[in-house]
């Protein structure tokens, strides 16, 4: 069943949806599939302006239009997506955000990019299905990284030992630069059973760090490649 956030579900110009194992790009946006943006991207902190459909954009990890019939959107399998909507519908943008783009200024960036010609205040973002602090365990080095980088209590970025609330990272980073409301949609990638008796998968969401444990113990399992869930948005009207 494709997530979709209570927020951005009552703009009524917009369509969006955060993918998974069983509909890698959500149905109501596969008729949009052709206008995606050309992109590669590599955990940076790049915002592409999309003025056209199917636009090359080169290395990004951030998208924003106010073209309609444009569908943007980032793959993910861990890291977070998160797209916006202004509250009016008018613009868009969608953000791919792993612990390095947390740390590095992805959501920044992006709130620069609208508070250019607009204002967070504006605007609403959700963030969707990640890896949980239930299950992200990382090393003490980047829990150190993250608890000297960010004027966050301590408790909120690593609420687990060793584990990174990449998801409570955001949230707080999003409502310190201003934007109206957040909310979340979806689960952990890594955890999340399938619970539609109708399809074979054990789990609900493409995870990179749960392949990889599987690869680790038997490398003839296959990895991920392809098989990464969208986020999607796109002005309709």
């Amino acid at each position: 069943m494709t997530d979709y956030s209570p927020l951005l579900s009552t703009i009524p110009s917009i369509k969006h949806g955060f993918g998974n194992k069983s509909a890698l790009l959500p149905e109501l946006l596969l008729p949009y599939r052709a206008t995606l943006p050309e992109k590669k991207q590599v955990h940076g902190v790049r915002i592409a302006d999309i003025h056209h459909p199917a636009q090359v954009c080169g290395e990004a990890d951030g998208f924003f239009t106010r073209e309609p019939g444009i569908l943007i959107s980032v793959l993910t399998a861990d890291c977070l997506p998160v797209i916006f909507s202004r509250h009016d519908g008018s613009a868009i943008a969608a953000v791919h955000a792993g612990w390095r783009g947390l740390l590095d200024g992805i959501l920044e960036q992006m709130a620069q990019r609208i508070n250019r010609e607009d204002r967070t205040s504006h605007w609403v973002a959700s963030i969707g299905p990640a890896a949980g602090s239930c299950c992200y365990e990382v090393s003490e080095e980047l829990i150190t990284r993250f608890q000297q980088a960010l004027p966050l209590p301590p408790e909120l970025i690593s609420p687990h030992h060793h584990h990174l609330d990449l998801a409570a990272i955001a949230e707080n980073k999003l409502r310190a630069l201003g934007f109206a409301a957040v909310d979340h949609a979806g689960s952990c990638t890594i955890c999340t059973p399938n619970t539609d008796p109708r399809l074979p998968q054990h789990f609900k969401y493409t995870s990179y760090r749960r392949n990889s444990h599987r690869r680790a113990a038997d490398p003839h399992h296959p990895g991920i490649k392809g098989r990464n869930q969208y986020s999607g948005i796109i002005i309709t009207s």
